[in-house]
């Protein structure tokens, strides 16, 4: 049986709860669980006491092969329980197709731009040459 320490939603609507729970990886969202290890409310400000574990059970789960989801990870990085494997995406920082043609677009048309004043100052400076030269 594969574990899971994972959130159970609690609360009305628009007022979220979670209960941190070790349940069956099978098992639903909401549903059947092992046992309830700790809780989370994020309607409280980020300075207030928002994530509660019982970090000792949490330490026992852990070394029975329970897995920690995304979230949860991250409330056990942050209270030094298990550290949490830096991720790496670089494609995402990338922008999309269309703002890469469009970026392309309006280079290209500043390097027209450029190229057609660098012409008319030569131009412009041709017969000024020519007086001197007279």
């Amino acid at each position: 049986m594969s574990l899971k320490i994972r959130l159970a939603r609690a609360g009305s609507k628009k007022r979220p709860y979670y209960h941190i729970v070790v349940a069956d990886a099978r098992s639903p969202r909401d549903g059947r669980f092992i046992e309830a290890v700790g809780a989370w409310n994020p309607v409280l400000p980020k300075d207030a006491d928002r994530v509660t574990m019982n970090e000792e059970r949490v330490r026992h789960w852990l070394s029975n092969g329970a897995l920690p989801t995304d979230r949860v990870a991250r409330f056990l990085d942050a209270a030094g329980i298990k550290p949490r494997d830096a991720r790496s995406n670089p494609d995402k920082a990338k922008p999309g197709k269309k703002a890469q043609e469009r970026a392309a677009e309006k280079k290209q048309r500043e390097e027209e731009a450029a190229a057609k004043a660098a012409e008319a100052a030569a131009a412009a400076e041709a017969p000024a040459q020519e007086a001197a030269a007279e």
